[in-house]
């Protein structure tokens, strides 16, 4: 597994676009750490904050690359679970 740290990130789609990459950590308060399949995909990223997991995404695929499924967990450790189809649609 590949790990590569962010300041930010932007826009509102998922998986998240991370911007901005750091070549150490060591002296930030604040980042995003993510974590890359042997395909370069984003299977999860956390946002640190003074070396505490603030917040948590985890990301499945589809064979094909398409995000499948997503799992975000807040700063107060609440979950919520994004499923979507092959062409990117979310699921109810």
């Amino acid at each position: 597994m590949i790990t590569r740290c962010f300041i930010s990130y932007s826009g509102v789609n998922l998986p998240l676009n991370l911007v901005n990459p750091l070549e150490s950590a060591a002296h930030r308060n604040t980042y995003f750490r993510a974590y890359y399949d042997d395909q370069e995909r984003m299977v999860r990223c956390e946002k640190l904050v003074y070396d505490q997991v603030e917040m948590q995404h985890s990301y499945e695929y589809y064979p094909d690359g398409t995000l499948q499924r997503a799992e975000i967990t807040d700063e107060d450790g609440e979950t919520q679970v994004l499923n979507f189809d092959r062409n990117g649609k979310r699921l109810p």
